[in-house]
């Protein structure tokens, strides 16, 4: 299954690369083909990646340890380091706003084509939805991105690499994290990393498209290593503290890190006694933490408190993932039958009903939690859950938030496996090569029904070599 899943990523990669490299008279021909190409490499690792799974699960010798899952993903990350940016272009807005934040300017009052113009190579390179749009993000990613222009310059492919290294920072910190939480659980170390590290999701969106949410997650949950280990037995104040750290500096990268100190401060607040009024103290203190952490980075980087008016950024895009959305769309919809443009403003009405079921989901799970009838890391994981199912704006790898907390912690059963299919489906969700394709239907379906093709074999394949293998095996024993 290793070298099945490097051949899928190795695949996907020289497609990408193919495309990246074709000239418009290769466009009125190639694309389908490519795009097959890629869609069979995407398939052939989330095939490898089911059928390493059902030795996980199924054990015994055959099944892959720790080490070896290790080992796993950074072999079929390794042919995605050399692709572009897949899936999305926001690895090109981040480019941007740092070269506005180079400049000495704004990047939470301007947007691109305000702070660099329209005839800029970065905005040109662009993808239209951030064009106007200052930047969502926290303080310390933001000084990440000026320091990231200010070393680079001009070099935009310099600037793609050091990104893909912050990237790669995130995703070392959730290596080392998912096994240490998954012990705190109880639930085997191997079958952890598979479902949370080694899934195509990941590999997709934080090793192949660059998203910053990798360095948020992995400073979260390394933080979250600290913080509830140091409130096991005795209080390690220390211990607590550079979790506690950790997890405001992951949400001065992207915000909804902060719901780790929830279950941080539960967790305490538990140990402490267990009342409500335990809860209130904690909580307090980790609102005070968070609030001084964002307020010195924001000092000490010279970014100043801009952030906090533009945290709703990422919502100015009707995202069709959204669920709160959906009831926008469909009024909308309908009253467009009648003349009536009520779009916009059914979906700011279903958004305001998601943000108030995520405090209730959140007084929910806060409260199960400290009466102990809810654990640590399910609450982080449903927490999280509940904040992307519910919120203004979905992406594929927004999944990622909840699924690899939820992957420390579920034991093998049907909740395990139905996260499993999640991850699956929304790994192949989203073409690679989708931003190439706008407006051609044809060859989309063309592209997928091809790769279809092409992984439909393999998965035969695979089945009808499963009971010769599975006998060799028996006769060993």
């Amino acid at each position: 299954m290793r070298w099945l899943g490097f051949s899928g990523a190795l695949l996907l990669t020289v497609a990408t690369l193919l495309n990246a490299a074709a000239t418009p008279r290769w466009l009125t021909t190639v694309p389908a083909v490519v795009l097959a190409a890629a869609v069979a490499g995407m398939g052939t690792v989330v095939l490898a990646w089911v059928l390493l799974g059902r030795l996980v699960v199924t054990g015994g010798d055959a099944a892959p340890g720790p080490r070896a899952l290790k080992w796993t993903v950074l072999l079929w990350a390794g042919p995605l380091l050399a692709a572009p940016p897949l899936f999305s272009r926001d690895v090109e807005s981040y480019l941007a706003q740092g070269a506005i934040a180079a400049r000495g300017l704004d990047p939470y009052v301007l947007g691109p084509r305000q702070g660099l113009g329209p005839a800029d190579e970065l905005t040109r390179n662009m993808s239209g939805y951030w064009l106007d749009t200052p930047s969502p993000y926290g303080p310390l990613f933001t000084a990440v991105q000026r320091l990231i222009a200010q070393v680079t310059g001009e070099q935009q492919l310099t600037g793609l690499l050091l990104y893909r290294l912050v990237a790669l920072v995130g995703v070392a910190l959730v290596l080392w994290a998912v096994p240490r939480l998954a012990a705190r659980a109880g639930v085997p170390a191997n079958a952890a990393l598979w479902l949370g590290v080694a899934n195509p999701l990941l590999l997709w969106h934080f090793v192949a498209g660059v998203h910053n949410d990798a360095l948020m997650l992995g400073l979260m949950l390394a933080g979250t290593v600290l913080a509830l280990s140091a409130v096991d037995e005795r209080v390690q104040w220390w211990r607590l503290s550079a979790g506690v750290l950790l997890i405001a500096l992951a949400a001065d990268v992207k915000l909804p890190a902060v719901v780790a100190l929830a279950v941080v401060g539960t967790a305490l607040a538990r140990r402490l006694g267990g009342t409500l009024w335990h809860l209130a103290l904690t909580g307090t203190a980790m609102l005070a933490s968070v609030a001084v952490v964002s307020a010195v980075v924001s000092l000490a980087t010279g970014l100043g408190f801009g952030w906090l008016t533009t945290l709703g950024t990422s919502g100015q895009v009707n995202s069709w993932m959204a669920p709160t959305n959906w009831f926008g769309f469909l009024t909308g919809g309908i009253g467009s039958l009648f003349g009536l443009r009520i779009t916009q403003t059914m979906i700011g009405v279903g958004q305001l009903v998601g943000y108030a079921l995520i405090a209730c989901g959140a007084v929910v799970v806060v409260h199960r939690q400290l009466r102990g009838s809810l654990g640590e890391l399910p609450a982080l994981g449903l927490l999280l859950a509940v904040v992307v199912a519910f919120g203004p704006a979905v992406q594929p790898w927004y999944l990622l938030w909840a699924a690899v907390p939820l992957a420390t912690c579920l034991p093998a059963g049907r909740a395990r496996t139905t996260l499993a299919a999640l991850v699956a489906l929304f790994a192949v969700l989203l073409p690679p090569l989708g931003g190439n394709f706008s407006g051609k239907v044809g060859q989309l379906v063309a592209g997928y029904l091809g790769g279809a093709l092409v992984v439909a074999a393999l998965a035969f394949l695979a089945r009808r070599g499963a009971p010769e293998r599975t006998h060799t095996a028996s006769a060993r024993r």
